[in-house]
């Protein structure tokens, strides 16, 4: 593989390297680059958003390069408000070491363990004092931080920045230094953190890591980015079925992104599958390839054939699904409300959510589309109750 080639390999998907001559310098040593990627653990699961970094590192590591997965347990104890307009609430050690846990044990779906160094940023933070902190915090002015979007915006229109939300990018930055990283990943909503570290090394009398900023996956509404507190996303350890069904419902056009961020098929066969799509192949079966995919990456090959293939019955020919949840919901004076069925049911999130679907028509007992909001079941009925085209439960009314 010539450098050209692997230069286009490391930018497939990404929004801005920085700077590209840097990295061909580094490339040219001959040696592996220290790859850094940071995750403050927040929240313990992951979903598809949060691996287009992971695939990228993933990348890295086939071409011979050492990945070093961040775990920011410090910093998330003091939280990150990027993106944000107001403070987030840090995290106990105990919530931080929780969710890290959850995250070890996830990113290895996607990464290779003998291939990747899992550190915590209090290995070295733990032993700052007051002093090494003040210090640190020296290396840069209120008015530079104010440059980061999200605190200028918010200086603007009068809102709070608490003096610790300034010492985050720093520690981000200093992990850089501390780890001596050739380059560091992140999303675009980073990108003034991850140039902290380049600044700090300098400071320190490092190499400047170079930069790759990756774009925010878009989630499956197709206009936010993906998010747990949206709806819109995909979780890594949701089931087989759940992962297909969803990926089967992306418009065509997001489809090619996600192909391009998620998949690791080669960026030939991504041009090749598009030129057939444009001479009249139907875009379901690229779909189709990559919800196999997927679905094979985060439990196996056997499964992503059963999604398949439960999907082919459920949707051409009506057929429910094998594995359908045994559900059982209680009564109030031996009558319960379908909103309320729904509910208990978790097949909405709440009583509101049900009376939207069935408005929407996405409702259906027993295969029969429910019209009435006010339809009253009693104590001893038992139902297939569908709620959209992928949640299903057989529930009794107890």
């Amino acid at each position: 593989m010539t450098q050209q080639d692997t230069l286009d390999l490391i930018k497939r998907g990404c929004d801005e390297l920085l700077l590209e001559a840097e990295l061909k310098q580094k490339l040219a040593l001959g040696r592996p680059l220290r790859i850094k990627a940071g995750f403050d653990p927040t929240a313990p699961d992951l979903h598809l958003g949060h691996t287009v970094l992971l695939n990228k590192l993933r990348q890295l590591q086939e071409l011979g390069h050492h990945a070093l997965f961040l775990i920011g347990d410090f910093t998330g104890m003091i939280g990150d408000p990027s993106g944000k307009n107001t403070t987030r609430p840090p995290l106990s050690r105990e919530q931080v070491l929780e969710n890290a846990q959850s995250y070890r044990e996830q990113v290895f779906k996607v990464l290779d363990p003998d291939k990747t160094e899992i550190v915590f940023n209090s290995t070295w933070m733990d032993k700052f004092n007051a002093a090494d902190l003040i210090k640190l915090a020296a290396t840069h002015t209120v008015a530079r931080m104010l440059e980061r979007d999200d605190f200028g915006k918010r200086y603007k229109s009068n809102q709070p920045i608490a003096i610790h939300e300034f010492i985050y990018p720093l520690v981000q930055g200093y992990d850089s230094v501390a780890l001596k990283a050739d380059m560091e990943l992140g999303g675009t909503d980073q990108k003034f953190n991850l140039l902290m570290g380049r600044e700090l090394q300098k400071h320190y009398g490092q190499a400047a890591q170079c930069v790759l900023t990756m774009p925010l996956l878009i989630g499956l509404d197709g206009v936010n980015k993906m998010s747990k507190s949206l709806g819109n996303y995909i979780g890594i350890t949701e089931p087989p079925q759940e992962i297909f069904g969803k990926l089967m419902s992306v418009s065509d056009d997001l489809m090619w992104r996600y192909l391009e961020l998620l998949s690791f098929e080669s960026m030939n066969t991504l041009t090749k599958w598009r030129a057939e799509v444009e001479q009249g192949r139907n875009p379901r079966d690229i779909k189709v390839l990559l919800a196999q995919e997927m679905v094979a990456r985060f439990h196996d090959r056997t499964a992503a054939e059963r999604a398949l293939a439960e999907f082919e019955a459920r949707f051409r020919q009506g057929a429910l699904p094998e594995d359908m949840p045994e559900i059982s919901v209680a009564s109030s004076g031996g009558m319960i409300g379908i909103a309320q069925l729904l509910k208990q049911a978790g097949l909405v999130e709440s009583t509101s959510d049900a009376l939207r679907m069935i408005t929407q028509g996405a409702v259906k007992l027993d295969g029969e589309r429910v019209s009435d909001k006010a339809l009253l079941l009693k104590a001893g009925t038992e139902v297939v109750a569908q709620v959209g085209k992928r949640k299903f439960g057989r529930v009794t009314v107890g």
